[in-house]
């Protein structure tokens, strides 16, 4: 795997660009990442960030709304916007002689937004809808509200928002959301593809080095919810959602954690995916996960299931989880192994993915891994180091939530 080259480059408006040159792609992408997540909706409209992140691209600068999606759609730019709890996103990725004229009409988007109020309304409608639809999907629902329950707010609170946040929000909201939050500092933008450095430096300098600084913003933190909880659903099925403390990205212990994670959850030949599904036919999908915020990290699993087999289907995956500090096989190793191989090689062959990755490295981080300190981190597992993590972060203090027509009882101490 060649080495890669990483410049960054921080702006004295508190924007930091980092690229990342690849010379064997015709593409370009970007990331970049805006400092008004979910985190600084207002109090009791929750949402007011993820409507923002669809009213922002309704026309910007000299654009109005038609003209800007025109713009963007003659330049072959396949692109996303997104809500998280800390940042808006914005991600794209083109041919790269085009990634100039993308950059320039993002900065105008982040920096002189129209924000009318005519197209307030069809923003806050397809937020609504995306909510409602959550509702009609309870593996997705129960996920969200488990997160509720495992993080503090405003952490664990549904980055696209809540139903009742949504249809109370009003134009203002969302633009004040903007006006206090929205800015340079803290901001981050992830480069990546066949581009010029120097260059694109000067570019990133010209379009967006000019953007007014604001104070740091604020949020009001809160409790989580109850770590045994059940939501009634007249159904024939249950969901089943179990989280427990893990470590967060920035953690030294973190590849130790995702590989214990794999061995449980990392493809058909995967425990929970044995022993709860193949084995027993317990449930129709069964998975867990590692996810990071900040600061912490917890492991989520879900298990959906018939209402007849939903009590033994948590107790045999309560049980799995825990039982993972008895022993590991070298084998199962070698396969989390095998499959993270396969997921850089890939990453390396994209630009999109590496724009992106080296934003989120830089957030988490302050700085950017490699492809190879990745890979060199993945060889280096052994046996004996995810036992170690395990043991110092076992499976235990779950917080549980159920989605179906009955709760179930917590049985931790079932062989």
């Amino acid at each position: 795997m060649p080495e890669q080259q990483i410049h960054t480059q921080t702006f004295p408006n508190g924007l930091t660009l980092i690229i990342e040159p690849m010379a064997d792609v015709q593409s370009a992408a970007f990331s970049l990442m805006v400092p008004a997540g979910s985190n600084y909706d207002p109090p009791g409209r929750e949402g007011a960030a993820s409507v923002l992140v669809d009213w922002i691209t309704r026309g910007a600068g000299d654009r109005d709304s038609m003209q800007l999606t025109n713009e963007l759609d003659n330049l072959g730019l396949q692109r996303n916007e997104g809500v998280g709890n800390s940042h808006l996103s914005f991600t794209g990725a083109t041919v790269a002689e085009s990634l100039p004229a993308a950059l320039a009409i993002y900065a105008d988007i982040v920096q002189s937004p129209h924000l009318p109020d005519d197209e307030f309304e069809p923003a806050r409608i397809g937020v609504e809808q995306s909510l409602k639809a959550i509702e009609d999907e309870p593996r997705q629902k129960v996920m969200i509200e488990l997160r509720r329950r495992c993080y503090d707010a405003p952490w664990g609170t549904p980055c696209e928002g809540t139903l009742e946040g949504v249809r109370r929000l009003e134009p203002g909201d969302s633009r004040e959301l903007f006006e206090r939050c929205a800015g340079p500092r803290d901001a981050i933008l992830g480069i990546a593809g066949k581009v010029d450095v120097p260059a694109t430096i000067d570019l990133v300098g010209r379009l967006l080095g000019n953007w007014k600084s604001k104070p740091a913003a604020t949020y009001q933190s809160g409790p989580r919810g109850a770590t045994r909880d059940h939501i009634h659903h007249d159904s024939t099925q249950t969901q089943i959602g179990i989280a427990y403390d893990s470590v967060p990205y920035h953690d030294q212990g973190y590849y130790a954690a995702w590989a214990a994670v794999s061995v449980l959850s990392g493809g058909m030949s995967s425990r929970l995916f044995t022993e709860v599904r193949e084995k027993r036919g317990l449930c129709y999908s069964v998975y867990a996960s590692l996810n990071s915020l900040r600061e912490e990290g917890r492991v989520l699993c879900y298990a959906g299931t018939t209402t007849e087999r939903a009590q033994e289907t948590l107790d045999v995956t309560l049980r799995e989880l825990i039982r993972l500090g008895e022993g590991i096989a070298p084998d199962e190793l070698k396969r989390c192994q095998a499959l993270a191989k396969s997921s850089l090689i890939m990453q390396q062959e994209s630009s999109s993915s590496r724009a992106s990755s080296i934003a989120r490295d830089w957030y988490h981080l302050g700085r950017v891994t490699t492809l190879n300190e990745v890979r060199q981190k993945i060889d280096a597992l052994t046996v004996p180091m995810l036992l170690e993590h395990i043991r110092a972060h076992p499976a235990k203090d779950f917080t549980i939530l159920t989605l179906g027509a009955q709760p179930l009882e917590v049985n931790l101490g079932v062989s």
